[in-house]
């Protein structure tokens, strides 16, 4: 792990620090909180100036999955921002957002959407920016392709890729940060144990409480599996501080910030399942991850 920034010696995530050389690698950069990326990008440290980038389009996606032979339905709603050929996105609970949310940052530079007071809405923002600084494709993660299938099919593969980046051995307890069923039926597979954990609570879909409160649960986790969800919804920086702390693998699987999350590996990120717009559940072709982690499988 990376250990914490030393008094008057620069981090190559510290965003008082000089420019990112070109080419670096997502891996080395390790920022510690998103203020301090927001910092960096308003510095034009990792890309163009933000305050001469502007917002093209703004849309929100609304859907509804219940997948066949499950007894959970799922309801998702995505803010997505493009910047050139990028598109940044946001999850959120149903019925979050103001309905003009997307109109009013069509043509807004990139600058001004990183001081909105809607956090869902910065978050797009600064994931637009990044994908459209550095794609995925340039940016050293391993493509990892989702064949064509049925929802079910293209979820459990996700799954299984996702929980491969954990690397963790039964009896591990594993804190599960948005419950997904199909992840927990792969760790489940795997004979690992998990804490589910989820906003709005519920059940799983073995009957399972979903606690809604991750931070009682940290001590009893030997690793954390985590919804990019957490940085929209402003849970992510103790759940990363708690991983930087303590050492445990953190596994991000990202549609909001799909490009945001890899900044934080060596920080307290050990891997990140990015999946950038559109998400799996969006189309039934062959759809494509990108899976970042600290060091080489």
């Amino acid at each position: 792990m990376t250990a914490p920034t030393t008094a008057g010696t620069p981090r190559p995530g510290d965003p008082t620090a000089g420019p990112t050389p070109a080419g670096t690698p997502i891996g080395q950069t390790g920022y510690l909180s998103v203020d301090d990326l927001r910092a960096a990008v308003s510095a034009c440290r990792l890309g163009p100036d933000p305050t001469a980038t502007r917002v093209d389009v703004g849309f929100v996606t609304r859907q509804g999955a219940r997948h066949a032979g499950r007894n959970r339905a799922y309801r998702n709603e995505v803010l997505s921002l493009r910047v050139g050929a990028a598109v940044g996105s946001c999850a959120v609970e149903p019925g979050e957002l103001p309905d003009d949310v997307a109109y009013d940052c069509v043509g807004a530079t990139v600058a001004d959407l990183l001081t909105h007071p809607l956090t869902p809405v910065r978050v797009a923002a600064l994931d637009a920016y990044l994908m459209a600084a550095r794609p995925h494709g340039e940016s050293g993660a391993e493509p990892v392709l989702l064949p064509a299938g049925t929802s079910l099919a293209k979820s459990t593969a996700r799954a299984a890729s996702v929980v491969d980046l954990l690397r963790v051995r039964p009896p591990t307890t594993v804190l599960v940060v948005g419950v997904v069923n199909s992840l927990l039926a792969e760790l489940r597979g795997r004979g690992l144990r998990y804490l589910p954990c989820d906003r709005v609570g519920g059940v799983t879909e073995w009957g399972e409480r979903c606690h809604t409160d991750p931070m009682p649960l940290l001590d009893a986790a030997g690793a954390l599996l985590v919804s990019g969800m957490t940085v929209g919804n402003g849970t992510f920086q103790p759940l990363l501080e708690h991983a930087r702390d303590t050492g445990k693998p953190l596994v991000v699987f990202a549609q909001t910030g799909s490009a945001v999350l890899p900044r934080f590996l060596g920080a307290g990120v050990t891997g990140v399942s990015a999946e950038p717009y559109p998400f799996f559940w969006l189309d039934g072709g062959p759809t494509t991850l990108h899976r970042y982690r600290t060091v080489p499988a």
